[in-house]
């Protein structure tokens, strides 16, 4: 039975339509991709064949291997500007959603870094959220939702962590509506954009105090929460 359900089981797409399909919605979603990708895989191959006859003369050997170069570092390009665009389409397809700086968060930030995809405040009413992430620059806040709700929160949560960590510089991120808030697209890049003033020791040190204080101060949020299912705690009566 059970290896009659698994034959039926429906097989997920090779590696290869995988990036054909990655490819087709890229190209769909941002027409402008197709002719970075293209000019990424012609150039290499242009520069290949043209080093291969200015500096290998007669030998057939180096021309070869010139091209082979050419035609290799072309394909590289190709994928290179093929998930730089896919990635970016992909934020923006959910941009404006609940959870997508924990999105970013999770797949998109260095090793460098110590932050959980789950916000760790949450409004009940509006689903604007603050996530934390803890870095060589110190804690950075991320707001998720428009300035003027967020704002306050942000702050709230900044005397959270200067009680915690008094002495570890504290910045703040807008992600949102507002003309001037970061792009999710470019969340990644500000964060990295802050000045670095801790080690690795002391990021991962200041990551585990916060974690443990934080966790032991207020009631955790559950791993895997849908914020648009959030509630208000009930008042004893």
């Amino acid at each position: 039975m059970a290896r009659t359900q698994a034959s039926n089981a429906p097989k997920e797409p090779g590696r290869m339509k995988q990036m054909w399909q990655v490819f087709q919605m890229t190209r769909r979603m941002d027409p402008a991709s197709l002719w970075f990708m293209i000019a990424g895989l012609i150039l290499p191959m242009v520069a290949g064949v043209l080093l291969a006859f200015l500096l290998s003369g007669d030998n057939v050997i180096g021309i070869v291997l010139y091209i082979i170069a050419g035609v290799m570092g072309g394909i590289l390009a190709f994928l290179i500007v093929l998930g730089r665009r896919a990635e970016r389409v992909a934020y923006r397809q959910i941009e404006g959603q609940p959870g997508a700086v924990g999105a970013v968060l999770k797949s998109s930030l260095r090793r460098a870094w110590q932050a959980s995809e789950m916000p760790v405040t949450v409004s009940p009413r509006t689903q604007d959220a603050v996530y934390r992430a803890v870095g060589k620059p110190g804690v950075v806040l991320i707001g998720e939702g428009p300035q003027s709700r967020t704002r306050r929160m942000l702050e709230d949560e900044r005397r959270n962590v200067n009680r915690i960590v008094p002495n570890v510089p504290v910045h703040f991120i807008h992600v949102g509506p507002d003309p001037d808030a970061t792009k999710l697209e470019r969340l990644a890049k500000t964060l990295n954009g802050h000045k670095k003033t801790l080690t690795k020791a002391e990021v991962l040190a200041v990551n585990n105090r916060l974690t443990s204080l934080s966790k032991s101060s207020s009631l955790p949020i559950p791993k895997g929460i849908d914020p648009m299912k959030v509630r208000a705690p009930r008042q004893p009566r």
